[in-house]
């Protein structure tokens, strides 16, 4: 029996937009008229029960436990609930912080249970809910935050959406918060396939799959010794192995394969992320588990611990992220499900920002504003003219110094690429203060713009042409490697047949195979690297991290490699200059030497640096260092020099660097000026 159909009426875009997915892939369950191309779609209701709520759009119900606000259980598709009910209702889907306090120092995990729920918006169209609690000094040993919680169904879409306010007053209590998050946890013998990107996709172990492995350098990594499916046997897992860097996060989840059906999470904008385009996190990982990261320390360390000191008032807004649910007629290809949620991210990054949010904390777009211009590079040894900065990521965040982007925690922050002739726009600013930031591919340093940027609602500031002048003092003798902030350009070896993951055999990420730090000693088991300029070859010759050696018995020491270069006509009088980019740092020193002997003092240091901890997990680069060391000619020979490069810090397989790009100039000269 045909239905009759009625055009329904959405006040705004962004509800248009998830109609016209839900034509997509929800229509598939509703009848259509032949002769008429509108499509009724049930409206939002909200029910309540004396424990829970359930939000129902007829495509799918979500249930939240009241008032602690945790997802208890999704239902679409006919599958009764993709969550894993073995799980307690508290662990299946949930918002959580890990923080510590002076009076509780070590970690606590904090799942941000809800007092008090409150009903936003109810009608037809949209339902909005929000789970409340609310500190105050009486609550001695508890989380000093005002948590509001908030989850958004709309109208005809298969979906929902998620974003909480963090809130801190004048003179609360001291406060260091290391992660917060939104993790799903989906029934194991339904979702088997995880898809991360169009590359890094697989079948996956269970958690029951990893309890019953034998455990490796570290507990999160695991030899998969008898796993349900047999052909997993052998291969190790790491939840690590498929991090990404914020910019390419913008959808990953599972699919289901009877009956056909995708687990989503969308995030449309990387506005409320801390650390900027390139800080690395978790996705999707064995369980399974998807994950919203809004903020961590993993690939930095503690500088992007959010600090809280002498009562500092905070309010931040993370989110809102979609939830996309989608599904194809049993004996269709599951996997086609992967290209529609990315289309799907797709529209939801083009309605960003969103304009259904409720709360004042979101401003919708015409609150916003944006900045635009053109990047130049000036860099007279490598052109006489201006260049232009293609593909230069471009963004603003809090003021602060040339790339302190890259450790900023607290604010938000925006980022744009440039087109090939240096031209940007960034888009949908909040209203506030910021300093504009930059640094180019094939370019060494950071670029920030020296007056800050003061966006107003509706603001669109036009800055021309700004350009950025890179670290240089003379002409580039020689270099290793591409200034690109990362070392995947060096040679990644093969690793240990017994310590494989097959997905990374067949593809370009090699890095992320486990236990590439003991490789280094394999190939050099007594003799540390040499790199000869007029010889080697980066991309074969350079090993990617400089790691310490096992000299037996999980012993580590550290490690010192060579660099040998010829120079003629040395001016014993001028000043030349190392540039050193560092990718990545972790617990490391290091030292440099020229034409000189491993014990004797170095002649530069960068002390004890670093704490991003990229080489354990499988990262190609973690936070960006930059130094330059001043090496008189009087040091150097009219034939050939040796620097020797040592991380001094031993014990441990984890410490130690990898570089970026290394480069020796000579002394400037007169007709480069």
């Amino acid at each position: 029996m045909w239905l009759e159909f009625e055009v329904v009426g959405h006040s705004s875009s962004n509800l248009l937009a998830c109609t016209m997915c839900c034509i997509k892939m929800a229509c598939r369950k509703i009848h259509q008229n032949e002769e008429d191309d509108e499509i009724y779609y049930p409206p939002v209701q909200l029910h309540d029960f004396e424990d829970h709520i359930v939000l129902d759009n007829g495509i799918l119900n979500v249930t939240l436990s009241t008032p602690e606000g945790m997802i208890t259980k999704i239902t679409y598709n006919g599958i009764h609930n993709l969550l894993e009910q073995e799980y307690n209702e508290n662990n299946r889907g949930y918002w959580d912080l890990v923080w510590s306090s002076p009076d509780h120092p070590t970690d606590i995990f904090d799942k941000l249970d809800g007092t008090n729920l409150f009903v936003i918006r109810e009608d037809e169209d949209q339902v909005e809910v929000s789970f409340v609690r609310t500190w105050d000094s009486s609550q001695t040993g508890l989380l000093p935050l005002n948590i509001d919680k908030r989850f958004i169904m709309l109208r005809g879409c298969p979906g929902f959406y998620s974003y909480a306010i963090f809130e801190r007053l004048q003179g609360w209590p001291d406060l260091h918060m290391s992660q917060g998050r939104i993790v799903f946890k989906l029934q194991q013998n339904l979702f088997e396939y995880m898809a991360i990107s169009d590359d890094r996709q697989r079948v996956m172990p269970t958690s029951e799959d990893r309890n019953r492995s034998q455990v490796l350098d570290y507990p999160e990594a695991v030899l998969l010794t008898n796993p349900t499916n047999a052909f997993l046997r052998g291969e190790v897992d790491d939840k690590y192995q498929y991090s990404s860097d914020n910019k390419d996060s913008q959808v990953h989840g599972w699919i289901a394969a009877d009956p056909p059906t995708g687990f989503w999470i969308i995030t449309p904008s990387n506005e409320f992320k801390t650390a900027g385009p390139l800080k690395q996190d978790l996705t999707s990982h064995a369980g399974p588990i998807a994950l919203s990261m809004f903020f961590s320390t993993h690939y930095a360390g503690v500088p992007l611990v959010l600090d809280f000191r002498g009562g500092e008032p905070w309010k931040k807004v993370f989110g809102p992220v979609f939830v996309y649910l989608n599904s194809v007629s049993p004996g269709e290809d599951p996997l086609a499900l992967w290209p529609d949620a990315k289309e799907q991210m797709m529209m939801e990054t083009k309605q960003w920002p969103y304009d259904f949010p409720m709360s004042e904390d979101f401003p919708p777009a015409k609150q916003r504003g944006r900045v635009s211009g053109r990047l130049l590079v000036r860099d007279r040894y490598m052109s006489e003219r201006l260049m232009t900065a293609s593909s230069a990521y471009i963004g603003v965040a809090r003021p602060g110094d040339p790339g302190s982007w890259q450790r900023e925690n607290k604010g938000y922050q925006f980022w744009s690429q440039c087109d090939a002739l240096g031209y940007f726009r960034i888009n949908n600013i909040r209203a506030g203060n910021y300093s504009l930031y930059a640094w180019l591919p094939g370019i060494i340093g950071d670029y920030k713009y020296n007056i800050q940027i003061n966006i107003k609602p509706g603001s669109k500031i036009r800055l021309r042409n700004v350009v950025y002048d890179p670290p240089r003092d003379g002409p580039t003798l020689w270099e290793i490697g591409i200034p690109d902030r990362s070392a995947a350009e060096f040679y990644v070896p093969d690793p240990n047949p017994t310590l494989l993951n097959q997905l990374y055999t067949v593809q370009p990420d090699k890095f992320r195979q486990y236990g590439l730090w003991d490789r280094y000693t394999d190939l050099y088991p007594d003799q540390d690297l040499v790199y000869s300029v007029e010889s080697s070859i980066y991309q074969t010759d350079w090993y990617f991290a400089h790691v310490n050696r096992n000299i037996g018995n999980k012993t580590y020491v550290p490690t010192t490699w060579r660099i040998l270069f010829n120079l003629t006509d040395v001016d014993t009088s001028a000043n030349y200059t190392l540039r050193l980019a560092l990718a990545s740092a972790n617990d490391a020193e290091l030292q440099v030497r020229i034409n000189g002997e491993e014990g004797e003092a170095p002649c530069f240091t960068t002390g004890l640096i670093g704490k991003d901890n990229a080489i354990a997990r499988h990262g190609i680069h973690g936070l960006y260092w930059l130094y330059s060391v001043c090496i008189g000619g009087s040091v150097l020979q009219s034939s050939t020099n040796i620097i020797l490069l040592t991380q001094s810090r031993g014990s441990s397989p984890w410490k130690g660097i990898m570089y970026d790009y290394i480069r020796l100039e000579g002394p400037s000269s007169n007709t480069q000026t």
